[in-house]
């Protein structure tokens, strides 16, 4: 009986599911995977593909300088989403948000959690860091 309990706390342990990865490594991952294609590896609009759209993808290195110096994570956010698009979107630019994201994180401002799709968060995390 003695042993099985030291065993316990393994088994246990292993049942904890782990915090999705919302990290900056897992942000470039996904940029890699999903935009540099067309926003290209430096996020300046240049992809291979990118270059051969009627309208070039758009800078992402200056989103914080289009936005008065703040990089404007929900915003961001929701144009990747396909929440929030203006009539200007290229239709080129998919809506991630009808696809599987994955697992979710809450994110709390102001008090209230929203629950975000952590390879969405990791994303505009990894964005912000090539802010210029």
């Amino acid at each position: 009986m003695r042993k099985a309990l030291y065993f316990m706390p393994l088994a246990l342990g292993a049942c904890v599911a782990a915090e999705p990865d919302t990290s900056v490594e897992a942000g470039r991952a996904a940029y890699e995977a999903d935009c540099a294609a067309c926003h290209g590896a430096d996020g300046r609009g240049a992809g291979d593909f990118g270059v051969q759209l009627f309208t070039i993808p758009p800078d992402l290195t200056t989103l914080s300088a289009r936005n008065g110096g703040i990089f404007p994570r929900d915003e961001v956010m929701s144009v990747i989403d396909g929440y929030d698009r203006s009539h200007a979107f290229s239709a080129a630019m998919p809506e991630f948000g009808v696809l599987d994201l994955g697992p979710t994180v809450i994110v709390e401002e102001d008090g209230i959690g929203t629950p975000v799709p952590a390879k969405l968060l990791a994303l505009a995390t990894y964005l912000e860091t090539i802010q210029e």
